[in-house]
């Protein structure tokens, strides 16, 4: 029987706390037996966990017998990570433990170093600051989890769902897997990655900018057939100088901001109503469906059926 070690810090993330919890411990074997044992494991008697007290019944030597050790999400994730914590994740690793991480877990598995030189995710909202703190990582927001092989990472809330899914296939096999996932209610993959749950932002113009009135009128525009002189005669001034002080102003080009404004439309309508997915992409500028549909696939990382069966109705 496997041990997964469940680490618990202060400030845990209850939900991403729980999932390896629960998943691990309902595995059964073909013949019926538990597939692992858990073991949530903290570095002092209590742990904060927000809303309750955790009273962990296993301290930091009990990493030293599991086969894999889970670092939950933490709710600030620039917390300084205690150093009894640190050195024995070190030596797990050196021992060849397996190390997964869950939401801003990444961010205790990058302050070992083990990450350095490694593709790694997180939850998108947390990626710039795991980049920002670990430039020696190669921080990817728009997977749903990353597999070194020793060393696993996922996205936010339920990828984590996903990464434990992952690991219990690579031990137990697709079987084991698929019931493992049917008791969580999961598909054992899902399609696309978590870039499909951020909403594509506009780059901001500074406030009081000479691009600001013209944002508006291509945010409430953008359906129409817009070209780069459409947009430079709106302005009153050449497509040149318009792509310049666009791109000086905004950080993007005048038809990017565009395809971005257009996509966020596509996906209120892809969620809200029932239209054909042409027809979709016809209402919100696209001359061509197959473009419509290539620019969703590169923007939002899955297709507009994909993203309608996920979002629609939630």
């Amino acid at each position: 029987m496997r041990t997964v070690a469940v680490l618990a810090l202060d400030g845990v993330i209850p939900f991403d706390l729980s999932t390896p919890i629960e998943v691990f411990q309902r595995t059964r074997l073909p013949d019926g037996r538990p597939a692992y044992r858990v073991r949530v494991c903290a570095p002092a008697e209590e742990v904060d966990a927000g809303a309750f007290t955790l009273r962990a019944p296993w301290r930091l030597d009990a990493l030293a017998e599991a086969d894999t050790i889970v670092l939950p999400g933490c709710a600030d994730p620039a917390a300084a990570v205690p150093d009894d914590v640190l050195d024995a994740l070190r030596r797990a690793a050196a021992r060849g433990t397996r190390i997964a991480s869950i939401c801003t877990g990444a961010f205790v598995l990058a302050a070992t170093g083990l990450l350095d030189g490694h593709r790694a995710t997180t939850h998108w909202a947390a990626a710039a600051l795991l980049a920002e703190r670990h430039p020696a990582v190669d921080v990817d927001p728009a997977v749903l989890y990353v597999d070194n092989g020793q060393l696993l990472t996922s996205a936010g809330a339920a990828a984590g769902l996903d990464l434990c899914l992952h690991m219990i296939r690579r031990d137990l096999g697709s079987a084991v897997a698929a019931d493992a996932a049917r008791l969580s209610v999961m598909p054992l993959e899902r399609e696309g990655g978590q870039a499909q749950f951020i909403v594509p932002e506009h780059p901001p113009a500074p406030r009081g900018s000479t691009m600001e009135p013209l944002l508006r009128w291509m945010e409430e525009n953008a359906g129409a057939d817009l070209t780069l002189d459409d947009l430079a005669a709106r302005a009153g001034m050449s497509a040149r100088t318009l792509h310049r002080r666009f791109r000086e102003q905004t950080g993007t080009s005048p038809l990017q901001w565009l395809h971005r404004a257009r996509i966020r439309r596509a996906q209120h309508l892809l969620e809200t109503t029932a239209h054909p997915v042409d027809r979709i992409a016809l209402q919100v500028g696209f001359g061509s469906p197959t473009a419509f549909r290539d620019r969703f696939k590169r923007l939002i990382g899955t297709s507009p059926h994909a993203y309608r069966r996920s979002f629609q109705g939630a």
